[in-house]
């Protein structure tokens, strides 16, 4: 309550920040001339970013103006530099981090609760909404002259970005599209061990191989049947020698992906890229483990693993009459296609 005899004294406001995006051409000085006439304003620069765009930078100004100043005088003092300020908005604490730490503090959030993907991709590239849409009504060459962009996310969906207050630049788009590819990956777990829901509750774990894994990858050898190696390696081998091992665990430029049940490894396969932009795969799985479902894990799982390197099509070899692995596929959501020269060969096309 006011006292008598006093008047009352209105506190000072006090100025909010601005992210002001400026373009200008590349030249030396010019940065120099614009903070001087932001000096002249009594704008305090608190932080920037220098943007590449076609024929210049773009640099991004997070500044603390002074109190009453306005916009258009702001926009009018860039403009006799000879410079274009394309945007002045409000900004808040959160623009003071530099864009890496930014984007991976909101990486970090978007890993611990995958469902805020959209709300951080919003924040990352400062937009003003994102909506998260079905592929088919995405439409990404729409880009309403940078002021929209799509991002897919690989399971049917994408996240659609607006933003009228400027448009996207690459190196921001760039940088978004890197962040949804890390998050998608993350979200389905891709480099990490997986647990298959059984109804039986056995408890086995989709996991990479090691090279500490070879003896029990020799026992799993010893334990299949001749049909069952055939199978795998078209060959009579029986036991594998100890050098195959590290190059089963370990393939040349490729990945595997061990079924283990406790102790034991009960199957195993093999994803390596190919020259072509494809992957060749191969399965074994223990005998005592087949028709429940380990094979068809593997597989999917396998996809997984090419999908995230973009690779769309998978190839196998398989002796003509040999349907074990066609069902395998079809089960693990593949579409197959025999090889119209080599019939041995199997070709698996994940889902589109």
């Amino acid at each position: 309550m006011r006292q008598p005899g006093r008047t009352a004294v209105e506190e000072p406001v006090t100025p909010s920040a601005w992210r002001v995006r400026i373009r200008m051409h590349d030249h030396p000085g010019t940065l120099a001339r614009i903070a001087i006439r932001l000096a002249d304003l009594e704008c305090n620069i608190l932080s920037l970013s220098v943007l590449p765009v076609p024929g210049g930078v773009l640099d991004e100004i997070v500044l603390r103006p002074a109190a009453g100043l306005p916009r258009r005088h702001l926009a009018d003092a860039i403009r006799a530099e000879g410079c274009e300020c394309t945007a002045i908005v409000d900004a808040d604490v959160h623009e003071l981090v530099d864009p890496s730490s930014s984007t991976l503090l909101a990486a970090r959030r978007a890993v611990d609760d995958p469902g805020r993907l959209a709300e951080v991709l919003k924040e990352v590239l400062a937009a003003d909404v994102v909506t998260l849409v079905p592929i088919a009504e995405a439409n990404p060459a729409r880009t309403e002259s940078g002021h929209r962009a799509v991002f897919e996310l690989g399971d049917g969906s994408a996240l659609v970005a607006r933003r009228q207050w400027a448009p996207f630049v690459q190196l921001e788009l760039t940088r978004a599209g890197a962040l949804v590819t890390l998050l998608t990956a993350a979200a389905r777990n891709v480099s990490g061990p997986v647990v298959l829901d059984r109804p039986d509750g056995a408890a086995i774990v989709l996991r990479k191989g090691v090279p500490g894994d070879a003896d029990a990858v020799s026992e799993l050898h010893r334990r299949c049947s001749m049909a069952t190696l055939f199978r795998r390696y078209h060959t009579g081998v029986r036991t594998v020698p100890r050098r195959w091992l590290h190059r089963l665990l370990v393939p040349p430029r490729g990945t595997s992906v061990l079924a283990v049940f406790g102790r034991e490894v009960i199957g195993l396969g093999q994803l390596i890229p190919s020259a072509s932009g494809g992957a060749e795969i191969s399965l074994l799985v223990e005998d005592d483990w087949q028709q429940q479902g380990i094979g068809t894990a593997l597989l999917a799982r396998l996809a997984v693993l090419a999908e995230a390197q973009g690779i769309t099509e998978l190839a196998a070899d398989c002796l003509p009459g040999d349907d074990v692995l066609p069902r395998t596929a079809a089960r693990a959501g593949l579409r197959t296609e025999r090889g119209v020269e080599d019939g041995a060969k199997l070709r698996m096309f994940l889902p589109a």
